[in-house]
């Protein structure tokens, strides 16, 4: 059933008291970014789902969802529960129907990252989004991040030159046992889950698009899927050049980010999942920390809810998303073919 054939008013329960949230999949992100619903002041849980009862029966009663209102199906949550919006935090291959499910019955929807492991869901979600008066908000939180933002203030009226990201993490143990190697729910490996968040970190920080990607990668699996390490060498319209590597066997979390332009660069960096620093490089080589206090980062919950009272655009939409899948998709090919792809849009 096609969006656009379903009409559904805004529901006045989001003005009388709290947006009621439906949460899908009970996993890190469906017990972090649903905890932070259940601690909200403006929005409740009102209704999990999950495949394990065992799961179940622990966040139900962590987050105080009445025993009727946890579910096994996310089809039957949503024909049941009376809900406001949805959160997705499901196996990345399995977003894509979760979503339009949503949006069918009415639903605002937060999604997990990434939105889509197929490019023409993305294009697909993008237009049914952008053709309705839902929100949804996709979870990429550098979006979020004082660093990533005042960084992206930088190139609000310049372009850079010359790009090179690079993030690094033991994903392969840490996924073991998980879905994440099981490239059917996955969509592929470290580059569409923790590599990911830094393709969208460049691409919303510099406002750059991608015109074609060289790739080359290593797998775990031996049908050459499931990427642990990753490299790639992209070519922006505007004229500049990017590299990227995405290291998925080593043994902590290290982020480097570096955007040059004619007047220096910025340098974003950290380590493990805390706040990002920024640095800022002048023509002279000079080195200045600028001011950036994380207390002032809203959480995932505040800008979701916020952008659904308000109906203004959340921070990160479904057509940066889409720029993410693009690239990625196009760097899996390349890396298969070995030829440089242009990058769809």
């Amino acid at each position: 059933m096609a969006l656009d054939a379903v009409s559904v008013p805004m529901n006045d329960a989001i003005d009388a008291g709290p947006v009621r949230i439906g949460i899908v999949g009970l996993g890190y992100i469906g017990r972090t970014v649903g905890g932070q619903f259940h601690r909200h002041a403006d929005a409740t849980v009102g209704a999990i789902c999950d495949l394990e009862s065992s799961v179940r029966e622990k966040v139900g009663d962590q987050f105080g969802v009445p025993a009727d209102r946890r579910f096994a199906e996310y089809e039957t949550m949503l024909a049941e529960a009376a809900l406001d919006a949805v959160l997705v935090g499901t196996p990345h291959t399995l977003h894509y129907t979760q979503v339009v499910a949503a949006l069918e019955r009415g639903c605002h929807v937060y999604c997990d990252k990434p939105l889509t492991t197929d490019l023409e869901r993305a294009r697909d979600l993008a237009d049914r989004v952008e053709g309705s008066d839902r929100t949804v908000m996709v979870g990429y939180q550098r979006h979020l991040q004082t660093a990533f933002r005042r960084a992206r203030e930088r190139f609000a009226d310049r372009d850079p030159e010359w790009v090179t990201a690079s993030i690094t993490q033991d994903w392969i143990d840490d996924s073991r046992g998980t879905w994440r190697l099981d490239p059917d729910r996955s969509g592929g490996g470290f580059l569409y889950d923790t590599g990911s968040h830094v393709l969208d970190g460049v691409l919303w920080t510099t406002g750059l698009e991608p015109a074609s990607v060289a790739a080359s990668m290593d797998f775990h699996d031996e049908a050459g899927r499931v990427d642990r390490r990753a490299h790639l060498d992209v070519a922006f319209e505007n004229g500049a050049t990017g590299t990227f590597s995405f290291h998925g066997d080593a043994p902590s979390v290290r982020e480097h980010v570096h955007l040059w332009d004619d007047a220096g660069a910025v340098y974003l960096e950290g380590t493990q999942w805390g706040p990002r620093e920024v640095r800022e490089i002048d023509a002279d080589a000079g080195e200045y920390t600028p001011y950036v206090d994380p207390r002032g980062e809203r959480s995932r919950a505040d800008a979701f809810l916020e952008s659904v009272r308000e109906g203004t655009e959340p921070p990160a939409t479904v057509r940066d998303a889409l720029r993410v899948t693009a690239l990625t998709e196009a760097a899996y090919e390349a890396a298969r073919t070995g030829k440089r792809v242009p990058v769809g849009d």
